[in-house]
């Protein structure tokens, strides 16, 4: 009854009552968020791995860090993998971030980390919270579908901005809409960049990439170092050089933020390759990507790093369902684009049907090489995701990489409005690797 009456009250009555509540529970919580230092990270791609980053900068300075992300809690050295999205994705509601930061402060945090989604701004989940660094990472097309317009996406990031005045702002300036946010005027901004000089900024220079990582060197008012980055992609330079620009708003030695970086050997289900046997000599990678741009960036960074190798690319994608629609059969045609088979499956349905969803997807695979693809020849159609797991890793041969993108660590999968069903691609990649190369099998 409960979800039927929500479904009759505007998203903007349900806003000011989300408001209310958000004030209740900062005043009875004591406001956690005034006695531990809140970094905030928000835009369309990387909070995650942004997140992770900079709470291992953080450790490496000795003082204990919490964080809320998308994928994990950590407070101190505890880190709980998540599990459960029925509640929520990515950053709950006020009474829970308020319980998490009470959690912090008792456990002797000094600082929490908290990945910042635009729903979340909008539905006054973050109201009230005191952030003393925000990071704006990139804007790309998403959740149009929620707020009507990629103007009204924007301003909703730029919200928490603008209702944080005191903070640093930390803003990727490689980003088209970087001077919106620059405009915000917060007390001190820091800037950064892997693609241009920024006075008085952080930039990444003397970039060498490779296909399990990069080094690079961090510059930043005279003060240099250089990182050996154990997780790959341009993109993810950039997710470094935020972390990195959270630690010099923290103080943080120069030293200090090279060992935390390169402690990262990578973030689960982002860019995570996946081995079980020394007998395989293929890679299989597992990825969030579930929108456009992030998709190409991945698709980008591993055909760069099979140019010298060789090897073919297996794809294994979906669409989410109750998400913008226009971005299914761009999403195929970049899987068409840049693979040499793919399998399209079925991904977070929820009240869609999923066969439907995928051929929307499978429609785009035929626009990225007009001419090339055949049906059950070297594109596929499955609706079971395990099963089209299975079959990307049983095409799999020396020097191929099979990418699976779209849940990252997600553990469930969404199949009705509000059913939620136990499924993980990085389980299913490891039992199925395991039984290729006959190995103990263990599915959890």
């Amino acid at each position: 009854m409960k979800r039927y009456i929500s479904k009759l009250i505007s998203q903007s009555s349900k806003n000011k009552y989300h408001k209310l509540q958000a004030n209740w529970s900062n005043f009875s919580a004591g406001n956690p968020s005034k006695k531990i230092k809140i970094i905030g990270v928000t835009g369309t791609k990387g909070k995650t791995t942004i997140a992770n980053l900079v709470a291992a900068v953080l450790d490496a300075t000795g003082e204990k860090s919490a964080m809320e992300t998308t994928i994990n809690t950590k407070i101190g050295d505890k880190v709980t993998m998540h599990s459960d999205k029925s509640r929520w994705v990515t950053t709950p509601p006020t009474a829970v971030i308020n319980s998490f930061l009470k959690k912090a402060i008792s456990a002797g945090c000094k600082y929490a980390v908290l990945e910042v989604t635009s729903q979340a701004i909008d539905q006054h989940r973050v109201w009230g919270i005191n952030f003393d660094i925000l990071v704006f990472s990139n804007i790309s097309h998403d959740h149009i579908e929620y707020h009507g317009s990629r103007e009204k996406y924007i301003d909703a990031k730029l919200k928490v901005f603008k209702d944080n005045p005191n903070a640093t702002a930390i803003i990727n300036i490689d980003d088209s809409v970087a001077q919106t946010f620059i405009e915000a005027k917060n007390k001190r901004q820091i800037f950064f960049s892997v693609k241009k000089p920024v006075e008085n900024g952080l930039v990444a220079r003397k970039i060498l990439e490779s296909p399990t990582g990069s080094i690079f060197t961090a510059v930043y008012a005279g003060n240099q170092t250089t990182i050996d980055l154990q997780i790959p992609g341009m993109f993810n330079i950039s997710n470094a050089l935020a972390a990195v620009a959270v630690g010099i708003a923290c103080e943080i030695p120069f030293d200090k933020i090279k060992t935390g970086l390169e402690k990262v050997s990578g973030v689960p289900g982002r860019m995570e390759r996946i081995i079980v046997s020394a007998k395989q000599d293929f890679e299989v990678i597992v990825d969030y990507a579930h929108n456009a741009d992030s998709l190409k960036n991945v698709y980008e960074t591993i055909r760069q790093s099979m140019a010298k190798r060789g090897g073919k690319i297996i794809a294994v994608l979906g669409a989410t369902g109750r998400r913008d629609k226009t971005k299914r059969p761009i999403m195929g045609a970049l899987a068409g684009k840049f693979a040499d088979f793919v399998i399209v499956t079925n991904e977070d349905p929820y009240d869609e049907d999923p066969s439907e969803i995928i051929d929307v997807v499978a429609a785009g695979v035929l626009k990225g090489k007009k001419g090339k693809w055949r049906l059950n020849t070297n594109y596929w159609k499955i609706l079971d995701r395990h099963e089209a797991i299975a079959k990307a890793i049983s095409m799999a041969t020396r020097s191929d990489i099979v990418i699976i993108t779209g849940k990252g660590a997600e553990e469930v999968m969404a199949v009705g409005e509000n059913k939620f069903e136990p499924f993980s691609d990085r389980r299913v990649v490891k039992y199925e690797l395991a039984k290729r190369f006959k190995m103990s099998i263990s599915e959890e």
